[in-house]
């Protein structure tokens, strides 16, 4: 995460200025106080009184009285603040109660600030002007604009002067007595140039008179009168200020960049301005649109002030290129080349001190002055000094490009040499056109740093730089056509930057929303509707954007509301000391070099301080390896072994800095923490006592990963990614990244990260990343997830109805198919699958007695619905489910809950959840006619089982006659054509529909038709088609041939099926084709037959007795008779006996048919 200037001084005295840190804290409690005196306690009751005789002592009324007038000693502003202290304190004492710490901290801040206050007054500041600025002939102009209006707008070219000149003008009209001359720079290496420079001119000491604050480097002492700060720190300061009654007189400088922290600045000064008519506000821009600002202020003045510009003539050399990226960094490096000679060749450096012009060259990032710095390295130039200027640089290496020597100097910059930084000496400009402007997506929740060209604006400030002393020289690598097209500003940050630092800040402040808040641009919707979101996606705004108990805590910690919401998380966790090292690192620039051209030296010198599945837990790594250096190292040696290992001593120094701070900030969350936890325990009063510093445990040589990791999560949960087939990473919003070159994890298959940042350069970049569980998602931020519940289903082994779910996180599914109890999801919804599934699908486990009961009863009904062919078992279910939904309570929804109500329940009525036949018969199986549907078909005096079912599509759907095979040469073809009486007129209206149309027609309406051929034809005295045919004819005057019949339009069910079985009830064949069946075994029938005959004990009926009789030579067996019947189980048969001849006698063989039985007895 990129650091930030927008953190105050660790110790909010550090500056020195007559801030009281607690002012504004102490106004808000006792407005609270005066609330409730008007309206009663909590609970509505009257206010508290004091007790009858308690009386304020006389010591701490006449302390009150003398800090009342020792407050008249204060500027207007601060005797306000004191004063409404003092009203705080004077209601605790009528109330009887002590104030005694209160007014010691009041008397404390008062203290400081007459002392600060005094401290000014005895540093006198004798001030001068250079006479060669042009500001300095403007001062007196400035000086009346400055007294007669609170706000001034100071418009100056560049090199006027206005940023060293203004503060002495201030001072010269008296101001930075009463409070601070505050003097803001939109970047820290301004701040302390300018404030050296100022300090310089008024011959001070830097430190004394004129100071300034950075980040975690405040040089002020309580003397000083002029202070230069970043707009980040002024910005912080609101928050333990928010009147700013630190300062008497405020200047924001470089206005014209319209950088987030100066329109935030600009918003929150023009509503401050009302409740401090003392404050002046002087507003410097470039020559870029002043009048906005003027607006801004109620159409403020505007002086302008020209510039110090000797002619500059402007050269535009646009870099040949065919389009690769490597070809637009080759060429771009040749044209600087190309360019510096052109400018050497010019004439311009002859009174320089090395004969050459110094030149300071604009390109957009870091690595472009590193390729650029080697190429000209690579040129051996004489006496040339090669510096490079960016922001995040060093400050000894910063400081070097404000201290010309005798070699000629080419300065290697980025845009932060633009406006706010003037490098001596320059006589040429190399501007190749570009810079990296930050941008941030709404859409895709991604910052960009893309290279975009400049505006017109920018390049003119730019070309600018070398006109300062005398005539210069500015190429430009670029087409003049396409400079003329290009935009004439900048896009102010505001309008592509993620706003939830500011919406924090302002809920805190009680700003109201962006939305009111006066901007000098309005951020769009979109941009505004982030903020929020990313407010809310750490907690710390509700879903109304009211800000929550961690967003208080959040605003009151001077870091990014992400890195705050890491450290929260971290205390929750118990891994603070690992997650402040952490925070620290993530806070300031990688103290990990990778100098170009030597980064896999660099890699194995890290490589000691490399965890293998996380970026960030290597920073704690690197933190124990450097801790047990400097403990064991001195200074000179702790510097040299930050070289061997390609680290930055400055760097590691910045890094600890940050920690220090950052341990005080957790150290006193943490004491906040345990003080709530011991008032919620004990009850004890909200009193707080002194404040002292809470020291963190050195980090863990074995910390715990998994807490690491989530606490890390919940400030950056967004930052998620899941991977992909193709081996990239998808983040929630469902764009494409991919894990940076240099980390840990880029040759992992880790399938779920974190990253601090995703930033779009080239590509889309996850950097310092660690792997996770995509699960984690819901514990630390269960307010973001989705939960999608699907396939409830009973479990047979638990008793329960659970469900699967889905947990899902923007565009990602952090937990898949999850198995979870569906009773505290849906009671309703699991009462009713536990019955459908456990009660009616029978699957609840072990044997219940009713289920037992219900299930013979529902197989017997079952059979009967299937031969009418008009319920199905959706209709069963039903009325099984509405049998069981009647009878058990609500709360019935798992195995156990119902095993405990049977207990009682059967007690009462033993039969409570056993079924009867009205439970589910229903009127069309109650109408069902046995006759219509027989369990038997009586053919030739013998009985056929029928089995009906009914489900359209399976083999068996319909009427199976279950044939043995020794009857099956009894049976006639034409009688199976005719089903069964109950589906006889559904069979005939199936034929009369499978006629060609030319005949069909004649029958309508068809099922009319059908219901008279089966109440008028004789039920299966024929061949159904044969007689259907003759009766259609007859009724439609047409002859009807069976042929005619299409019956491959008919349906299975309009068939009867066949089950062939053998003596042992074994399948021999199943078919729909009774011919096909006889034919294939009518030879097996009729063995099968005799055998059955043969093997009737003797004595049982007269077949068997016939067919006892063998090897006979004499007719001595009496009658036989034609035919005989025999019993066979659930068939009565005709059977046929015979004499069969066997050589030297005969036996009687019973027969299945007459004609063989006749042609047999002949031969015998």
């Amino acid at each position: 995460m990129p650091p930030s200037d927008s953190h105050p001084p660790a110790d909010p005295d550090a500056s020195g200025d007559a801030s009281p840190p607690s002012s504004d804290a102490a106004r808000r409690p006792r407005r609270k106080r005066r609330q409730k005196s008007r309206s009663g306690g909590k609970d509505g009751s009257e206010p508290k009184k004091a007790a009858p005789g308690a009386t304020a002592s006389p010591e701490e009324l006449a302390r009150v009285k003398d800090l009342q007038r020792r407050s008249g000693e204060l500027p207007k502003g601060q005797a306000g603040t004191v004063r409404r202290r003092l009203s705080g304190a004077r209601r605790l004492l009528d109330e009887g109660r002590s104030a005694a710490r209160p007014l010691a901290a009041i008397e404390r801040d008062l203290t400081r600030m007459l002392d600060a206050r005094a401290a000014r007054l005895a540093r006198p500041l004798d001030v001068s002007y250079p006479a060669e600025l042009p500001v300095s002939l403007a001062r007196e102009e400035i000086a009346a604009a400055i007294r007669d209006h609170q706000v001034v707008v100071v418009c100056g070219e560049t090199g006027s002067g206005k940023t060293t000149q203004l503060p002495k003008i201030c001072l010269e009209l008296g101001r930075g007595v009463d409070g601070l001359i505050g003097h803001t720079q939109p970047r820290r290496v301004a701040a302390r140039s300018v404030a050296a420079r100022i300090a310089e001119e008024l011959e001070t000491p830097l430190g004394e008179g004129v100071g300034y604050a950075v980040r975690f480097n405040d040089r002020t002492r309580p003397g000083t009168r002029v202070k230069l700060m970043t707009d980040g720190i002024l910005l912080a300061e609101t928050q333990r200020d928010r009147d700013l009654v630190a300062y008497d007189t405020l200047i924001i400088d470089e206005a014209h960049e319209r950088s987030l922290n100066i329109d935030f600045l600009l918003g929150y000064l023009k509503r401050l301005l009302s409740r401090r008519p003392d404050l002046k506000v002087i507003i410097t821009s470039a020559t870029i649109d002043p009048e906005r600002f003027s607006r801004h202020f109620g159409d403020a003045p505007i002086v302008q002030v020209g510039g110090r510009m000797h002619p500059v003539e402007i050269r535009h050399r646009p870099i040949a290129i065919d389009g690769t990226d490597q070809d637009v960094d080759e060429a771009t490096v040749a044209g600087v080349l190309e360019a510096i000679t052109e400018i050497d060749a010019s004439g311009l450096g002859e009174t320089s001190p090395s004969g050459r012009p110094d030149i300071l060259v604009f390109l957009p990032g870091e690595r472009e002055i590193n390729d650029v710095a080697a190429a000209i390295e690579r040129t051996n130039p004489a006496s040339t000094e090669v510096l490079p200027l960016y922001a995040r640089l060093s400050n000894d290496r910063q400081d070097r490009v404000f201290k010309p020597g005798p070699d000629r100097r080419i300065v290697l910059a980025t845009n932060v040499a633009e406006t706010s930084l003037t490098v001596p000496r320059i006589r040429g400009v190399i501007d190749v056109g570009t810079a990296r402007i930050s941008r941030y997506s709404p859409r895709s929740r991604v910052q960009r740093l893309p290279v975009e060209p400049v505006a017109r604006s920018s390049a003119n400030q730019r070309s600018g730089r070398c006109g300062r002393i005398a005539a210069g020289l500015c190429i430009r690598l670029y087409d003049e056509a396409a400079f003329a097209k290009r935009p004439e500003f900048t896009q102010p940050e505001i309008l592509r930057s993620n706003l939830a630092s500011v919406i924090l800040q302002m809920a805190s402040l009680g700003l109201g929303g962006p939305d009111a808040f006066p901007f000098l641009e309005r951020p769009s919707a979109k941009l505004i509707r982030d903020g929020y979101e990313t407010l809310r996606e750490i907690g710390a705004v509700d879903r109304a954007g009211e800000l929550t108990t961690i967003g208080r805590r959040l605003a009151a910690m001077p870091v990014d509301p992400r890195i705050g919401r890491i450290v929260l998380a971290s205390i929750d966790e118990g891994c603070l000391p690992e997650i402040v090292v952490i925070a620290a690192a993530l806070s300031v620039q990688d103290p990990r070099n990778r100098p170009a051209g030597s980064e896999g030296i660099a890699d194995l010198a890290h490589a000691p301080f490399r965890d293998p599945g996380s970026d960030f837990l290597s920073f704690v790594r690197l933190w124990r390896a450097w801790r047990r250096a400097r403990d064991e190292k001195g200074s000179s040696a702790i510097r040299s072994w930050c070289r061997r290992n390609h680290l930055s001593y400055l760097r590691m120094i910045e890094w600890e800095d940050v920690h220090r701070q950052l341990e005080e900030i957790a150290g006193r969350c943490l004491e906040d923490g345990n003080r709530r936890s011991n008032r919620a325990s004990s009850g004890a009063s909200d009193r707080k006592g002194p404040r002292r510093r809470v020291r963190l445990p050195e980090v863990r040589d074995d910390p715990p990963t998994g807490a690491v990791h989530r606490s890390i999560l919940a400030g950056l949960v967004s930052n998620i990614g899941h991977r992909t087939e193709e081996g990239d990473y998808r983040g929630i919003a469902g764009a494409t990244f991919s894990i940076f070159p240099g980390s840990v994890l880029r040759r992992q298959d880790a399938p779920w990260i974190v990253a601090a940042e995703i930033v779009e350069t080239s590509r889309r970049w996850a950097r310092t990343v660690a792997r996770i569980r995509g699960d984690w998602v819901e514990r630390v931020a269960p307010h973001l997830v989705r939960r999608n519940h699907f396939e409830p289903h009973f479990d047979p082994d638990t008793g329960f109805v659970a469900a699967y779910e889905n947990v899902s996180f923007g565009d990602l599914d952090v937990v898949e198919r999850r198995t979870i109890p569906y009773a505290p999801i849906d009671v309703a919804g699991a009462r009713e699958g536990f019955i459908q599934q456990a009660l009616v699908a029978e699957r609840l486990a072990g044997e219940a007695p009713f289920l037992a009961r219900n299930r013979e009863l529902f197989e017997r009904l079952d059979q009967l619905g299937d031969r009418g062919r008009e319920l199905g078992p959706i209709a069963e279910d039903e009325e099984r489910f509405a049998f069981y939904d009647a009878r058990l309570p609500p709360e019935i929804h798992n195995a156990a809950a119902l095993t405990a109500w049977r207990r009682k329940a059967e007690r009462r009525d033993p039969g409570i959840l056993v079924m009867r036949e009205q439970d589910l018969a229903t009127d069309v199986r109650a109408g069902i006619d046995e006759a219509e549907y027989p369990d038997r078909l009586r053919m030739g005096g013998m009985d056929i089982r029928l089995r009906y079912r009914h489900e359209p599509g399976v083999e068996d759907d319909g009427v199976t006659a279950m044939i043995p095979i020794e009857l099956l040469g009894r049976l006639e073809a034409a009688r199976f054509e005719w089903l069964v009486p109950g589906l006889l007129v559904d069979k005939i209206e199936a034929l009369i529909r499978s006629l060609p149309r030319r005949m069909r027609t004649r029958y309508m309406p068809i099922r009319e038709t059908a219901v008279g051929a089966a109440e008028h034809l004789p039920f299966a005295e024929s061949s159904l088609l044969e007689a259907l045919a003759g009766y259609l004819g007859a009724i439609g005057g047409a002859a009807v041939r069976v042929g005619d019949y299409r019956l491959d339009m008919l349906e299975a069910h309009h068939f009867m099926r066949f089950e062939l079985t053998d003596v042992d009830g074994r399948l021999l064949s199943k078919t729909r084709n009774f011919a096909t069946l006889v034919s294939t075994h009518r030879d097996d029938a009729r063995v099968a037959f005799e055998t059955s005959m043969a093997s009737l004990e003797s004595g049982d009926d007269e077949a068997a007795r016939l067919a006892a009789i063998r090897e006979r030579r004499d007719w001595d067996f009496g009658e036989m008779s034609e035919t005989v019947e025999v019993d066979r189980g659930d068939h009565r048969l005709v059977a046929y006996p015979a004499l069969a001849d066997e050589g030297r006698s005969v036996r009687i063989r019973v027969t299945d048919d007459a004609v063989t039985a006749a042609a047999m007895h002949l031969g015998g």
